[in-house]
Formats: C-alpha cells, structure tokens, sequence
C-alpha cells in the first residue's frame, strides 16, 4: 500500500491522459536527468528549490511530484505545495519505479522550444477538424499540459511559426504531418513513443474518419459525425478544441475501457419456460 500522500505507478499511468490528470513536476536532480533524460508523459520539469513560485502558477492545481526514487525531493516538494495550499502527491519509487514498469516515457528534445513561459506552441490551419483536434488533445494531454494551440489561415501557417518559434502541424510539407498512411496523430504517437494500447486504437479510428475510410474501423463514422457537428456549431476555433477536448476524452476512455462493452433496449418481458 502506497504511504500517506503517495501515489503508485500503476495508479498514476490510469490517471494521465485523463482530464482531471494532476500536474506531473518532475523535480530529478540535473545529474539523475542528465543519466536518463526523459519524462513521464505530460511532465515538467520543475526546480524544487523555486516552490513558493511554482505554487503561485499552480494556483491550487492538483500536482504529483516526481524524483529520482520517491524520497526527499518529491516527498517534500510535494509536502511543501501542500503547505502553500496546493493538492499534491508524490510518485512512489519515483521515475526509476516507472521505468522499471516499462510504462511509457516521451523525450523532451523532441518537443519545440518553449516560450518564457515554459509553454511549446503548436500552430495549424484554421477551422480544425478530426486531425487538427485529435492532435491538440494528444499534446495538452500527455507531452505538454501548458501547450498552446494557435489556428491561422493555411498560407500564414509556415510565417506564423518562424515567426513565434512555433511547431507547425497537420500542413503540407512540415515534419509533423501526414506520412503516407498515417495521420499526423500516428506521426506524434510514433515519434514521442506513447506505445499505449488505448492511444493505438484510438488513432485506428482517427486516421479512418480523416482519410474518408470510414469502413475500416466502425467508431470512424461517429467520430466524423461529432467533428463536423462541433464544426457547425462554433465560428470560434479555440472554443471549438475546448469542446473537442472533452470529445476526445470519451473516445479514449471508451478505448480504454469500454470496447467490450454493448447497450442494448431492456426488457422486463419474462423469460419464456
């Protein structure tokens, strides 16, 4: 049983991609990242000697705090949040407790700049449907909490992101997009190594609904009908992803969860003798 204001891995890997998921500070020593330097899923790396600062940010944000092993740095990291009146847990054994799970883990230098914020921005084409959602989701929900998320109209997309210092995606000729059959929600999963069976065939179903091959996998069709619907329903592109947001999450919580699962019209006939 974990310790008083612990979390297990096991736990916490049930936890991540959801929306109420904590924020993961990972607060490793330089010299313990620099050995293994990557992160959970959604992690930021955070200085624990800078607390009082990160809890300010935090505004009351529920977190979990990440060390070496689960000892000193996340335990009072974690502890001192609590004091500045900020939910917070640590992970119990820490990252070598995940890693030794073999539960995923994303490389960070893979990510675009961060602003001084600390935020990687991504920007796309206006009016977003299916992929230019499907990916947005991916990014706030496991490689970065904080990502901002910029529509501009399809020729400004490249000089916008010189520009800001953004990622482009889901655009002609740029790194993350289409790759023959694959949609850029593949390529983002392919790349950041998010091998998680529930993402896996959730992009089954993202790549049929936004190459037109609804035959292929029958949630396709669904998802396409509630992406033009949420498309008709809002001329606001980031309210638009706000709603999409939670769109995506029943799909992945139904991939995780509920594939097996039927719903059928009750009955209260009797059974016939």
């Amino acid at each position: 049983m974990p310790a008083p204001n612990a979390i297990s891995s096991e736990k916490l890997a049930r936890i991540i991609g959801t929306p109420r998921a904590p924020l993961l500070l990972d607060v490793r020593s330089e010299e313990d990242f620099a050995t293994d330097p990557r992160l959970l899923p959604g992690s930021i790396r955070t200085d624990d000697r800078d607390l009082a600062a990160h809890a300010v940010q935090l505004g009351g944000q529920a977190s979990i705090a990440v060390c070496q092993a689960g000892h000193r740095r996340s335990q009072g990291t974690a502890a001192i949040l609590r004091a500045e009146s900020c939910p917070s847990e640590y992970l119990e054994g820490g990252f070598e407790a995940w890693r030794t799970a073999g539960l995923p883990l994303i490389d960070p230098a893979k990510l675009p700049a961060r602003d001084a914020q600390g935020r990687t921005i991504w920007v796309t084409r206006a009016r977003p449907k299916i992929d230019r959602i499907a990916c947005p989701w991916l990014i706030r929900r496991f490689l970065d909490p904080r990502a901002v998320i910029l529509f501009v109209a399809p020729a400004e997309v490249n000089g916008v992101a010189e520009r800001y210092n953004a990622a482009p995606f889901d655009i002609e000729d740029v790194f993350w997009s289409h790759r023959g059959e694959l949609c850029t929600f593949d390529v983002l999963l392919g790349e950041f190594g998010l091998n998680i069976p529930a993402l896996d065939r959730l992009a089954t179903i993202v790549r049929r609904a936004d190459t037109a091959r609804l035959d292929l996998a029958p949630e396709a069709a669904g998802l396409l009908a509630a992406s033009l619907g949420l498309s008709r329903m809002f001329s606001d592109d980031l309210e638009q992803l706000e709603a999409g947001m939670l769109l995506y999450a029943a799909f992945y919580r139904w991939a995780r969860d509920a594939t097996d699962e039927i719903h059928n019209w009750p009955t209260n006939k009797p059974k016939a003798d």
